[in-house]
């Protein structure tokens, strides 16, 4: 499952939609559609992204922002707004928001702009985090010397496909985000597509599984990412 998005829209059409668009790609939501509750449901389901409608009745969608970023100084709003005047989008950036997305939109500039954003709002995992050794079934890796053996056959890594496999490790039986991979492994700067990441996955399979066109410890999870399973399945 990705990260948890809170849709703050005040039309049930578009709020919905919203809605049922990001659930269809994995996300979780929660959504409100009236200005006043969203620091109290920020509080209580602590999203990890915000999409903001500009006109809200009672509190504005920059009055929540500037509110947002006081409350929660590091959680990414993305505002949506019919708005289009270039004034309008200085105003919201300058307020805080991470982006400015205008109504009408196109469906994967929005999942591709939500992307980016939790993508750079993620902590790279830290270098030293790595063991010394990994180990699973007949795999055996020195993480320094970027080198192991599977069984009797003996393979180098790259520093990057040591990496995708630590943080799969890290999070074993569970199922990661290839944005989530992107972002640990090739730093939140990144704009590169996932290809790369499955390319590495790819090259990972061919070194450590038994058969690479029937893994048993990085497998597929389709629509959201990859998971590392321990004992292999």
């Amino acid at each position: 499952m990705k990260e948890h998005v809170l849709v703050v829209e005040d039309d049930p059409h578009i709020r919905v939609g919203l809605v049922e668009l990001l659930k269809s790609e994995s996300y979780r939501v929660t959504e409100c559609g009236n200005g006043a509750e969203v620091l109290h449901v920020v509080a209580r389901v602590k999203p990890d992204l915000v999409l903001l409608d500009i006109m809200l009745p009672g509190t504005s969608g920059y009055d929540l922002c500037r509110e947002l970023r006081q409350a929660a100084p590091r959680l990414p709003v993305i505002f949506l707004s019919a708005k289009g005047q270039e004034i309008d989008k200085v105003v919201g950036l300058k307020l805080g928001a991470d982006d400015y997305v205008t109504k009408p939109f196109a469906v994967q500039e929005l999942l591709a702009r939500i992307e980016v954003v939790l993508r750079r709002s993620r902590p790279a995992a830290s270098a030293d985090a790595l063991p010394e050794e990994i180990a699973f079934g007949p795999v055996r890796i020195e993480t320094r010397a970027l080198r192991g053996v599977n069984g009797r056959r003996r393979f180098d890594l790259t520093p990057r496909e040591l990496r995708v496999l630590w943080v799969l490790i890290r999070e074993a039986e569970n199922a990661v985000d290839r944005n989530q991979l992107l972002n640990e492994v090739w730093g939140q700067e990144y704009f590169g597509t996932t290809r790369t990441l499955d390319q590495v996955i790819a090259k990972l399979r061919r070194k450590v599984e038994p058969d690479p066109k029937e893994p048993r410890y990085v497998l597929t999870v389709h629509g959201v990412g990859y998971r590392f399973q321990k004992e292999g399945r």
